[in-house]
């Protein structure tokens, strides 16, 4: 769906992949695999938004470097290997800060 619905509607595309459909599914499934944990649930929910945060630049670098003409392989490549920079730096400013998620 969220493949064919672009190719008439961009932003109803846009909105479909912006969903959380694989955070949904996986707290849902933890929360039935460890009886209802909240607490578990909730640092999940929490190490999830580290790297939520971090990931939004790609969103922006791979249409700037489309726009630009590059290839989209290369595109997508620079924009990926940005995006696990941008992880590393949230990793390291949560630990600098004291953040914790186990």
């Amino acid at each position: 769906m969220i493949s064919e619905v672009p190719k008439r509607y961009p932003s109803v595309g846009g909105l479909i992949a912006s969903l959380p459909l694989i955070s949904l599914l996986a707290i849902i499934w933890l929360w039935r695999d460890t009886g209802g944990d909240t607490v578990q649930i909730a640092r999940h929910a929490r190490a999830t938004l580290l790297y939520v945060v971090p990931s939004l630049p790609f969103f922006l670098i791979l249409p700037a470097l489309l726009d630009r003409g590059m290839m989209f392989w290369t595109s997508l490549a620079i924009s990926v290997g940005c995006t696990f920079a941008f992880y590393g730096a949230a990793v390291w400013i949560a630990a600098r800060l004291g953040v914790t998620f186990g």
